[in-house]
Order: structure tokens, then C-alpha cells, then sequence
């Protein structure tokens, strides 16, 4: 019999054993520990009595697809490298950071958009399938939710598959820009270095001065991924359907994001001001621990499908 989660110890300690992730992708997903049956039920116990669950996934979730993150410790680009993504006011204003990011996210486009939804996206698609999951807010920017097929999701910080005109707003598909390209760039190429979130690697900057650049088809103007960059701000019709939901909500699951960026932080402040329980699986510590009533230290590919729903 399951105890009830509120009676059980606030963190969960794991053990020190490497994490049994695809040998492909580990070099991208922190070392965790072995989960023991006592944490699990603290889990299941947890899910079992919310039935208007909302959940918040971060980059963590992504890594066991293959796909980097900015902040793990030991293997998370500020680890990896000195290099820090575009801010938005650099993309804006200066063409020659807009050549930059677009040389780079060409050459990483054709990686980026092959990856997989893992077992943690497939879990989180199922719960919702059954009633359980009310609302998916991600902050992630690589579509993986979408692939996976869920449908009650909010893409916070948008999706790398999209592009927008700055001029007119107008919307078309990541996989066009790549065919424009190349159109344009028939004899460019260029040695990649390693691999960066967000759909990007690494080039040396004397690699990219003769890389052409499309303006949008319609106006002319600035193309620009359908993404939040760092420094600029998530749209506020947004924010206030995600707050929304979550009143609608009656428990909050953390997947996989340290929370420290305030555009998803500021969903687990309401939640605590609301008195709803908050449970985190991640794998380090996050922004929000205070306020959860527990915590896993964990793989989400590892812990979420060992769930069993009522």
C-alpha cells in the first residue's frame, strides 16, 4: 500500500551510480543515481492523487534525446565551453550576428530536427491521453513534445521549427529557411565544431563572412526563429493563459528544468501562493526547491514510466 506523499521525507537521497542512458547521448545528461523503491513511491503516491496534474519540463528532459542543455553540471554548454548563446538585442541590431547565428544554425539544422522524442516525452503523452496531465508547459524549443503528439501543451519560450518575419509577423516552417539556404549558399561550407543547444554548433567566425542570409519573402524583413532569446521576454497573453491553466491545476510536477530562468520560475511562485503540492524531478538542484514538497534527483527517462496510473 502507497503512504500518502505529504507523510513522506521532503528530499529524496539517490545513490551513485552512473545513469543507464544510450552510450550516444550520455556525454549530454549529468551522472544521477540508482532510484530506490522508496522514491518511487513518493512519486507514485504524488501522482496518484492529483487529477488535474499540470507539469513544467526544461532541457533536461531533452538530453536523454541527444540534445544538449546550457546549465548541467560537467557537461552543459557553461560547462563544455565559454561561449553563451545569442542575446536578442545582438540578433536585432546587428546583421553580422544575424549572419553568425544563422551560419551556425544551418549547419546544425539537419542534427537538430532528426532527434527523437524519448521515454519521458512518450510517459508525459500517455498520462495526458488518460486524464491525468491537464496541461504541459515546456520550455523547451525543440518540438519533442509535439512529436510525441500531445496536444493540451504551451511551448513557453516557442519552437525552433518555426521561423517569424520581425517586419510582418509572418510564419513558416524551419524546414523551408533550410531549402532558402541552400539555394543561396550553393558552394558555402564550413568544418562544424561542437554541438550547441538550440539548434546551432560552433564555427569560427571567418567561416560564416560569406554566408547569405534570406529576408522574408512576403516583406523583406528580419527572419528570426519563433523563440524567446535570452534578454527578450516571453509574450504576456501567453503567460497569462499559462497562469490560466495552472488555477485550473491542482498539483505541479517539475520535469527536468533547474528553473532558473524567471519566465518558467514564476509558474512554481503561483503555484506555492495557491497552496498546491509541487514535486520536482531533476536531475541537481533547481531555483524552486524551497518550494516543493519534495524532490528527485533523477533521470525523467528513468523515473516518469516507472509511474503507474489509477
Amino acid at each position: 500500500m502507497l503512504l500518502s506523499w505529504r507523510s513522506l521525507p521532503p528530499c529524496v537521497a539517490v545513490g551513485s551510480r552512473t545513469s543507464s542512458v544510450q552510450a550516444g547521448v550520455q556525454r549530454y545528461v549529468p551522472a544521477s543515481g540508482s532510484i530506490d523503491s522508496s522514491a518511487l513511491e513518493q512519486l507514485q503516491a504524488f501522482v496518484s492523487q492529483a487529477s488535474r496534474l499540470f507539469v513544467i519540463s526544461g532541457a533536461g528532459l531533452s538530453t536523454e534525446s541527444g540534445i544538449p542543455d546550457y546549465r548541467s553540471e560537467g557537461v552543459g554548454l557553461y560547462a563544455r565551453t565559454d561561449r553563451r548563446p545569442m542575446q536578442h538585442s545582438e540578433f536585432v541590431r546587428s546583421a553580422k550576428s544575424r549572419q553568425r547565428y544563422w551560419a551556425r544554425n544551418y549547419m546544425g539544422w539537419p542534427q537538430f530536427s532528426s532527434h527523437f522524442p524519448n521515454s519521458a516525452h512518450l510517459t508525459l503523452k500517455d498520462w495526458e491521453e488518460k486524464g491525468k496531465l491537464h496541461w504541459l508547459v515546456t520550455q523547451n524549443v525543440d518540438s519533442l513534445h509535439s512529436k510525441a503528439g500531445h496536444r493540451r501543451l504551451t511551448e513557453l519560450h516557442g519552437c525552433a521549427h518555426r521561423v517569424m518575419c520581425l517586419g510582418c509577423g509572418q510564419l513558416t516552417p524551419r524546414a523551408e529557411l533550410q531549402k532558402h539556404f541552400a539555394a543561396l549558399n550553393p558552394s558555402w561550407a564550413a568544418s562544424v565544431g561542437a554541438v550547441a543547444p538550440d539548434g546551432d554548433v560552433f564555427l569560427d567566425d571567418e567561416q560564416v563572412l560569406n554566408f547569405r542570409v534570406p529576408g522574408c519573402d512576403a516583406c523583406g524583413g528580419i527572419l528570426k526563429p519563433e523563440v524567446t532569446f535570452f534578454g527578450d521576454v516571453v509574450n504576456q497573453a501567453t503567460v497569462k493563459f499559462v497562469h490560466n491553466k495552472l488555477a485550473e491545476s491542482d498539483a505541479v510536477l517539475v520535469a527536468g528544468s533547474s528553473l532558473q530562468v524567471y519566465s518558467g520560475y514564476r509558474f512554481l511562485l503561483a503555484a506555492s501562493e495557491r497552496k498546491l503540492p509541487i514535486a520536482i524531478v531533476n536531475i541537481g538542484s533547481t531555483r524552486a526547491d524551497h518550494l516543493a514538497e519534495f524532490r528527485l534527483s533523477a533521470r525523467c527517462g528513468e523515473v516518469l514510466p516507472a509511474i503507474q496510473l489509477n
